[in-house]
């Protein structure tokens, strides 16, 4: 059934811009399947160029920070100059107070590795920790008169400065280029390592039993933004205690007052130029903070044990809206996006499995979609709950592709269907050359590993047919659809005021349409 451009303005649903698309004759270019030598010198080429481009690392993976944890509980004894923990917040509560009396500034810097699994993954976990204490090494040299530096754990390092600001600003950009410097591994070829550096200075940026928390909300800003780099604490990074208690008991009865919605972003096949499916994403509707983005509470679902009841709702209200909208012939495969916290829990797949019986949809016409990063995660929890996926028939996808260490070995293990490559690329493909070959590599693996390729946040015209051209399997962004409520699709679909140059929505690319049995 073709679609409109918009919704009427009476409708009381957003309109959705619409751009004319080419022929697909016009623009489609694909390569042919690779050999499997290729592909690997493919991922290799999206790891090297996407580190270069200083592009969003994956969060420290699970194994990686196992292989270093040697090191995790090594004092001054075994790498001379850093202090444990409590030793460190003695001296930042002690250097706090002497602010406090006479004057002057202390600043605390959060320092955490990017890309460390990278070499253990090179070499072995003895190699890795001979890394890491090279690294230690030059923390505690960089730091100057007055400094102390600690071990926080893993791939984590404190330094604390007496510095105000401005000079700490300086220390944390030099700090951040001298740590990019190789490291000595055997065999006479050094490895590089980026880092993320958080900054938080008192009083500036609060007392003193909050300065490391603060420099930690600092570094993790960082890292969603690109890593290889520093950045200054801001308020906004973290929520107080009071406001944090006030967003839990909200969150609390969010679900039983009805304030939780799911929206759907469309994606658009390139072969077809029709809607072939929609991403489901969650929204809260605060009666007074007004829309709350997923990304302020749940972290705080998942650290308060909320995160169970959130995410069977989203499975189960997707499931129930993939099926109304199978009554009413939009065929469209729907995907829900699982945290790692989810992808853990117990019978997590087992439960989806069960929503979708209920309401009678096919496992392989609904979509898990999982971070690289999580998805790379190469623990006995995260290998079992893949099999589990592979064996149920779902099917999934991996997302933000590109920005985290790949393994192809371990690609190729996954039951994933479909790569999106990662926003960030796409964003600068109209004028940055690596980021096209990024965006063409991708494409070409995931094509030689038999898998479908979609681009998200395409944004502008350029975007989209350089990614016809390169043979990107599926559109999805703001130049097509924002997400829109279920009845704002509906109503988009629906609409009897067609034109002619608008795709129509179509059963789904990978399956027919059927009841499960």
């Amino acid at each position: 059934m073709p679609i409109r451009t918009g919704l009427k303005p009476g409708a009381g649903v957003p309109i959705v811009p619409w751009m004319n698309l080419p022929a697909p004759s016009a623009v489609l270019a694909f390569a042919p399947a690779m050999a499997w030598a290729a592909a690997a010198v493919v991922l290799l080429a999206v790891l090297g160029v996407g580190l270069w481009l200083r592009s969003r690392p994956a969060r420290r993976l699970g194994h990686a920070l196992d292989a270093a944890s040697t090191l995790a509980g090594e004092t001054e004894e075994t790498l001379p100059g850093l202090m444990g923990k409590a030793r460190f917040e003695q001296e930042v509560e002690r250097l706090a107070a002497r602010c406090d009396q006479d004057g002057g500034e202390v600043a605390v810097l959060f320092v955490n590795t990017d890309n460390f699994r990278t070499v253990n993954d090179a070499y072995d976990t003895a190699v890795g920790d001979r890394v890491l204490a090279q690294l230690a090494r030059r923390l505690v040299s960089f730091g100057g008169s007055g400094a102390h530096a600690a071990r926080w754990g893993g791939d984590e390092f404190l330094l604390m400065v007496p510095l105000a600001p401005d000079a700490a600003g300086d220390r944390a950009e030099a700090l951040t280029q001298a740590l990019r410097q190789p490291y000595d591994v055997p065999g006479g070829k050094g490895v590089a390592l980026t880092v993320s550096i958080g900054l938080a200075c008192h009083p500036d940026h609060g007392p003193a039993e909050r300065l490391i928390a603060h420099a930690s909300a600092a570094m993790r800003e960082v890292k969603k933004n690109g890593g290889d780099d520093w950045g200054l604490f801001e308020p906004r990074m973290v929520l107080d205690s009071r406001e944090q208690a006030e967003l839990l008991r909200d969150l609390r009865g969010a679900l039983a007052a009805g304030q939780l919605e799911l929206f759907y972003q469309p994606k658009i096949d390139s072969r077809s130029l029709q809607v072939t499916a929609a991403e489901a994403l969650l929204r809260w509707h605060h009666p007074k903070r007004g829309l709350v983005s997923p990304a302020v509470f749940i972290p705080v679902a998942e650290r308060f044990g909320l995160i169970t009841a959130i995410g069977q709702w989203v499975a189960q209200e997707a499931c129930r809206q993939a099926a109304q909208w199978r009554t009413l012939g939009l065929r469209m495969r729907v995907a829900i996006n699982v945290s790692a916290y989810q992808l853990r829990l117990d019978g997590f797949v087992d439960q989806l499995c069960r929503e979708l019986k209920q309401h009678k949809l096919q496992p392989g016409r609904f979509t898990v979609e999982i971070t690289e990063s999580v998805a790379m995660e190469d623990t006995a929890v995260t290998q079992r709950a893949f099999r589990q996926l592979g064996a149920a028939g779902l099917h999934v996808a991996i997302d933000d592709f590109g920005v985290g260490q790949a393994s192809l070995a371990y690609l190729r293990k996954l039951p994933a269907s479909e790569l999106k490559i990662d926003a960030s690329f796409v964003h600068d493909l109209g004028t940055s050359e690596q980021a096209r070959s990024i965006c063409q590599a991708v494409i070409q693996m995931g094509h030689a590993l038999k898998m479908r390729v979609v681009a998200e946040g395409v944004e502008s015209v350029v975007q989209r047919d350089t990614l016809l051209r390169m043979g990107c399997d599926e559109l999805q962004g703001f130049l097509f659809a924002k997400p829109m409520s279920a009845r704002a699709l509906t109503l988009w679909a629906m609409d009897d005021d067609q034109r002619h140059d608008s795709p129509a929505f179509r059963a789904s690319l990978f399956k027919d349409t059927a009841p499960a049995d």
